[in-house]
């Protein structure tokens, strides 16, 4: 039986523990949930995940926070995606008079051009999330080579599961009829996608949230609806949907559903993890796009 004592000596334990637990952890930030996903992947239980832009948020416009300052100053490891996605984060960085090492991701990929610069959006083929991965795996075990044996099981299961993904994904969209594989979003943001597995995008936006979108552009992309006799017209769950809902309206187009493109969902969404992010939006094309 315990007394009075050791009972209170078991509670502060039982707090102590875990608290103690998390100090041991490197602390690493994540620009935002996708890279924040891939991180955790890897690092497992040795790593601390802080993640700046959070689910369902988008990271083209994003306003930093003092809390975003304090945490890069603490962090280890800053695994950013780079490409000219986070506008915001070097001055972040330096504000933050950071130590830690800064990792940009999209270096390791061959990057899509327009007449933008650089898309971003690397994460949507399957094959450059395999890259961001092994990156990961390598600056972790740099760091901490104490879990190199941890980082490379992780990093090695979860690559076996980006292959399963990838030949799912190749499989569901061959299903689906050629000239069906046409359909609209909300910004520029499956340029990737649509290299890899041969679903065309058309979007009112660039690859960038932040430009505006003007009555040209719109009806712009009516007419090429119209003459494409393109099928679905996507919500992007970083964007607001009236844009999308009125390409539809004006076009007969019907409404696909929501994609994931630049964010995760929450942990009750459907895209709440990577693969589970790429799982849904695949779903949701099949979905539109058959016969």
């Amino acid at each position: 039986m315990l007394t009075r004592r050791s009972a209170l000596a078991f509670s502060l334990a039982a707090l102590v523990a875990p608290a103690m637990a998390q100090a041991h952890k490197i602390p690493v930030v994540a620009s935002f949930s996708i890279i924040g996903d891939l991180v955790r992947q890897v690092g497992g239980d040795r790593v601390a995940v802080t993640t700046i832009v959070g689910p369902d948020g988008d990271a083209h416009v994003y306003q930093p926070s003092p809390a975003d300052g304090r945490n890069i100053a603490h962090a280890r490891l800053i695994f950013v995606n780079g490409l000219g996605f986070e506008g915001w984060l070097d001055r972040l960085v330096t504000a933050a008079k950071s130590k830690g090492e800064v990792f940009t991701l999209g270096k390791g990929v061959s990057a899509r051009k327009d007449e933008e610069g650089q898309d971003p959006h690397a994460w949507q083929d399957v094959a450059n999330a395999k890259v961001y991965v092994e990156a990961i795996r390598e600056a972790l075990t740099a760091v901490d080579p104490e879990g190199a044996k941890t980082y490379r099981a992780n990093a090695d299961a979860y690559l076996a599961k980006l292959d399963a993904l990838d030949a799912e994904i190749q499989q569901a969209i061959a299903a689906i009829p050629q000239d069906r594989r046409r359909v609209v979003s909300t910004h520029d943001a499956f340029g990737y996608f649509a290299a890899r597995y041969g679903v065309e995008f058309i979007a009112p936006q660039g690859v960038s949230t932040e430009a505006d979108v003007s009555a040209r552009d719109i009806a712009k992309i009516i007419d090429a609806v119209r003459a494409h006799k393109v099928r679905a017209v996507f919500i992007e769950n970083i964007a607001d949907p009236r844009l999308a809902k009125r390409i539809a309206s004006e076009t007969g187009a019907q409404m696909g559903g929501v994609l994931y493109s630049d964010a995760l969902s929450d942990a009750k969404g459907d895209g709440a993890t990577y693969i589970e992010m790429m799982r849904h939006n695949v779903r949701q094309l099949a979905k539109a796009l058959a016969p």
